[in-house]
């Protein structure tokens, strides 16, 4: 499921609000988001009154800004839209003035029964920090509590994680007592405890990768798209990153060439949209999209 782009784009108001100043390919990074989608945002932010500061290469926005100042008149925020912006400042390991500000702000705003604490969230905020600096040092830590969604069982588990999946909603680790790689759902453990241990087994971790359509696994395949302008543009918005593999053609349409762990997420994308896309020198692919129509058309017989 990808990252709301909301929550993006208040992740990068949080972060230049924050800051003395901060480059665009940090703000992508911790946003997820492309660089030139980062630049839009930064135009978007001064069209919405955000005075948005410029040193170098480093980018900054004033906390006096009209638009944050006027915030209750200006704009309007629904309940989930609210939600979403209490979990992304919580998420802010900071308690600067202006992030202190935006909290009490959507507080007098929206009540604390709207933005009331979520015990998940704030357990979800703590593991992850902690799986963040496990992998970032390359050290071994203890998933407290773990409840296996295969066996039902809780216990602790001695893990090397290596690699966030899934909107980091999930950590690829290598387990010792089972000898394998296993992923794991970071909500699930009630609690992360680092060990002094470095990795002793980097080399059993094996590659993994998450496709542009958020399914992961440790092989990929090859599939190209001819698409419209409508399906290039709405992918785009979609999943910024997929600009980064996409190509305009001479004849106007566009060439989406990118690998996939599974052709779920991706053949749902091109079935809302058949008649703006073609499937180009990718046969698996084709094979498994006529099969796809091929049961859609069985299901409707069928009703």
């Amino acid at each position: 499921m990808k990252t709301p782009k909301i929550q993006q784009f208040l992740h990068l108001i949080s972060m230049l609000v924050r800051s003395n100043g901060v480059s665009v390919e940090m703000l992508a990074e911790s946003a997820d988001m492309h660089p030139r989608a980062v630049y839009r945002a930064l135009e978007s932010f001064r069209k919405a009154g955000l005075i948005v500061n410029k040193m170098g290469s480093l980018y900054s926005i004033d906390p006096n800004s009209p638009f944050l100042s006027d915030i209750s008149g200006d704009i309007h925020f629904s309940k989930a839209e609210a939600l979403t912006m209490a979990q992304v400042l919580r998420s802010v390991n900071d308690n600067s003035q202006q992030v202190r500000y935006l909290r009490e702000k959507l507080s007098r705003l929206y009540g604390d029964d709207v933005l009331a604490h979520h015990a998940i969230d704030d357990q979800y905020a703590r593991n992850f920090r902690k799986l963040f600096q496990a992998v970032s040092e390359e050290r071994m830590c203890v998933l407290r509590g773990y409840t296996s969604n295969h066996s039902g069982q809780t216990r602790d588990r001695v893990v090397e994680p290596y690699i966030f999946l899934a909107e980091n909603n999930e950590v690829r680790c290598f387990e010792p007592d089972s000898g394998m790689n296993k992923t794991f759902k970071i909500s699930r453990a009630e609690s992360i405890d680092l060990l002094d241990l470095r990795w002793s087994f980097k080399d059993r971790h094996e590659e993994f990768f998450t496709d542009l359509f958020h399914f992961s696994g440790k092989e990929r395949v090859r599939v190209r798209l001819r698409m419209g302008s409508m399906a290039a543009n709405l992918l785009c918005e979609e999943v910024p990153s997929a600009q980064e593999q996409i190509r305009k053609l001479p004849d106007g349409r566009y060439l989406l060439d990118t690998q996939v762990c599974s052709f779920v997420g991706i053949g749902r994308f091109v079935v809302g949209l058949l008649d703006d896309i073609e499937i180009v020198g990718s046969p698996r692919f084709a094979e498994y999209m006529k099969e796809y129509v091929a049961q859609m058309n069985v299901r409707v017989v069928r009703k």
